[in-house]
């Protein structure tokens, strides 16, 4: 089997790299509100608020801030209310960009994002214009932990993986969307410590960049991570120089 992408390594790297700690668990919390809020705050039953639940475990959240997340979408505390949006556009050199947001303010982050595309070259596009140049897939990374790929194989095969890739000490299993689940929870019984599992949007085929249009779709990718309403950001570009 062979990777996909090369786009969720560098993301993985640079978001290692960046340890935007304070924001990264702004990000987790807002999944974890909107999660318990349209499911109900019990896991069990919750799949989405599960999943939300064990990466902020995996990115090392304390349980209080959890459990008050869940208890403010519940209405056992006072919370804020979030809306789930997705913006399209294109960045420099023709690039696509799909924007995933959270926010209690559509209209602010409607022009913050269309700023953000507009200050780095891009253009903010209609609903529907680059959207079709992505599939959605279950995406679970992990350490080898000393596994190979064969190991991995006999553990999510059987329970419905697409595809296995690895590079640089980890593994990446990708799924259909139906399929995500069942393949996260055999590597967990398995044993495998997973670093981070999450719905996202592939690109069917890929825009190579290089250059200085490279650093400039990289720099609008940057500005719309750090923008407080945004949760993903996803990209049909491919680094050919990085």
């Amino acid at each position: 089997m062979s990777g996909h992408s090369k786009w969720s390594t560098i993301k993985r790297k640079k978001a290692a790299l960046d340890a935007k700690r304070g924001k990264l668990f702004t990000k987790l919390i807002k999944e974890i509100t909107i999660a318990a809020r349209q499911g109900g705050g019990d896991p069990a039953g919750n799949p989405r608020l599960r999943l939300a639940i064990d990466n902020a475990k995996a990115a090392n959240m304390p349980m209080d801030n959890i459990e008050r997340a869940i208890k403010k979408a519940t209405g056992e505390l006072e919370g804020v209310v979030y809306t789930e949006l997705t913006y399209e556009g294109y960045g420099p050199g023709g690039v696509a960009i799909l924007v995933e947001a959270a926010t209690d303010n559509k209209n602010r982050t409607v022009a913050e994002v269309r700023h953000l595309f507009n200050k780095h070259g891009g253009s903010l596009g209609e609903t529907g214009s680059v959207a079709w140049m992505f599939d959605k897939k279950g995406i679970i990374t992990f350490p080898t932990q000393g596994k190979t790929e064969d190991d991995i194989m006999e553990i999510v095969l059987d329970a419905g993986a697409d595809d296995i890739s690895e590079e640089e000490g980890y593994f990446e299993v990708t799924t259909e969307v139906e399929n995500f689940e069942p393949v996260r929870r055999a590597l967990v019984d398995a044993g495998i410590e997973i670093e981070n599992a999450s719905l996202q949007w592939i690109a069917k085929n890929t825009v190579d960049v290089s250059g200085e249009t490279a650093e400039k779709v990289m720099k609008l990718i940057d500005a719309l991570e750090d923008n407080d309403d945004v949760q993903n950001v996803y990209s049909n570009a491919n680094f050919t120089d990085m």
